[in-house]
């Protein structure tokens, strides 16, 4: 499994999980099989996604998509993200 982390401030919480939930890269359709939305205990405006995908291919070619867009609404809905593409080697679930 391959994970594309995304990680930046957001001016307003609700403001930019709308538009997440708006799906303007159709995640599913993109390759993504599941996602998960966190965000710092002491910052509750500074957001962590990881995408999770089965080929790194479509996992960069959804970096290269989310790069386009973020030249779009850098300042208005998210600022300066930050990203990591890793594979997951081990997992457990207790």
């Amino acid at each position: 499994m391959i994970i594309l982390q995304i990680e930046h401030p957001v001016p307003d919480f609700e403001g930019w999980k709308k538009a997440f939930e708006n799906d303007p890269m159709d995640r599913a359709a993109s390759g993504v099989k599941s996602h998960r939305v966190s965000r710092l205990s002491d910052n509750p405006n500074y957001v962590i996604i990881e995408l999770e995908f089965v080929d790194i291919n479509e996992a960069a070619a959804m970096l290269g998509r989310l790069q386009s867009l973020w030249k779009k609404v850098d300042g208005k809905v998210m600022t300066d993200p930050k990203t990591k593409m890793f594979e997951v080697v081990d997992s457990k679930i207790y």
